[in-house]
């Protein structure tokens, strides 16, 4: 069982989409957080640690998470998707990229 952990700024759109499609997969587990003081939830070190790979939607996310969590990032691989914040929640076109982006790097899909 893979466990993926998505960030992005709020967790209202893009993270949350990524958490719902990708929990429908067969051997994943999802869990989604966001990096902002208001995110729906927010990123924590459990999270973190419990997560086998972390997906951000942005570089920026990638710095700020870097610069907030990294003694809990040792060891833990985190890939930005590029994807910005221009998408409604589950918006097929979201859906779409985040399929495109993922699945390759997850090695079984």
């Amino acid at each position: 069982m893979k466990k993926l952990l998505f960030i992005c700024s709020q967790n209202k759109l893009r993270s949350p989409t990524a958490e719902a499609v990708f929990a429908e997969y067969e051997g994943l587990e999802t869990d989604s957080a966001g990096l902002d003081h208001h995110a729906e939830v927010p990123v924590s070190t459990e999270a973190i640690e419990w997560a086998d790979i972390i997906f951000v939607m942005e570089q920026s996310h990638k710095r700020k998470l870097t610069k907030n969590f990294q003694p809990f990032l040792k060891g833990k691989k985190v890939i930005c998707l590029d994807i910005l914040d221009e998408f409604a929640y589950m918006e097929p076109a979201l859906i779409e990229i985040l399929e495109k982006k993922v699945l390759p790097l997850l090695g079984t899909y």
